[in-house]
């Protein structure tokens, strides 16, 4: 393969009703995939579905709760059935835009399990259920996505910051296991991005990302995309336990 075109690979990616998911679903299916979009929201994934729809590129939705194992049964289920396998997997789903930010012996328990549950236990049941299919294409890819801010430690964001670090050491060990059978694991950890959801947690989203960059602009979920078909892609055939920080250039100032 010369190029990222993607040449028919089935893809799910979860969280996918809004923000970098839909982007994701976008980008893969304009370069041939076949897209599975997944969510909890699933008026918002089939929206995503039917747009993409509209565009002539292929797309089907799906409900998931990534924090419960027999909810990924089901979704799993539903792929195999429409395309036949995964091929893809982008562990997309995470709480992020509407956690509360506060010192870290402030925060509270419940918010503290919430956001493990969902952005941790729920790549790992992501993964654990569809492995069987990722083996079973000879060259499965994950691709998890995390967060640069596990190199910069945020303030106030710990439960955050945890389940993105989190998601990057599974990664190594997604990646030393699943190897043997041409399955690779790589994370993408994003800067701040120009997502409603970054504009919504942050009131400084704008400013942030651009005055601490190397590259004085902001992230824009293109950036994301990129990083993403490449993994999806032949191209990483041979990349694999590894983390793509795409942030413009900050963790490096």
């Amino acid at each position: 393969m010369s190029d990222l075109q993607l040449n028919g690979k089935r893809v799910i990616v979860t969280g996918a009703a809004g923000g970098l998911g839909r982007a994701f679903c976008e980008s893969l299916a304009a370069a041939g995939a076949k897209v599975v979009a997944a969510d909890i929201d699933e008026a918002g994934a089939a929206q995503t579905a039917k747009d993409i729809c509209a565009n002539g590129d292929t797309c089907i939705s799906g409900g998931v709760d990534v924090a419960s194992g027999e909810s990924c049964d089901a979704l799993i289920a539903q792929v195999v059935n429409a395309f036949g396998g995964v091929d893809v997997l982008v562990n997309n789903a995470a709480l992020y835009g509407t956690l509360n930010r506060a010192p870290f012996e402030q925060l509270e328990d419940a918010e503290w399990d919430r956001v493990l549950s969902v952005n941790v236990k729920g790549v790992w049941n992501m993964t654990r259920v569809a492995s069987n299919a990722l083996k079973a294409s000879g060259s499965g890819s994950i691709i998890n996505i995390a967060s640069a801010t596990v190199y910069s430690g945020s303030p106030e964001w710990m439960h955050y910051v945890a389940s993105k670090g989190a998601v990057i050491a599974m990664t190594r060990v997604m990646a030393k296991e699943l190897g043997g059978d041409n399955v690779r694991a790589n994370v993408i950890a994003p800067g701040i991005t120009l997502t409603e959801a970054s504009m919504t947690l942050m009131d400084d989203a704008k400013t942030y990302g651009a005055s601490r960059a190397a590259l004085k602009r902001n992230g824009e979920v293109d950036d994301i995309c990129g990083g993403v078909l490449y993994l999806a892609s032949d191209l990483s055939k041979y990349t694999s336990g590894q983390t793509l920080v795409i942030d413009g250039g900050k963790q490096f100032i």
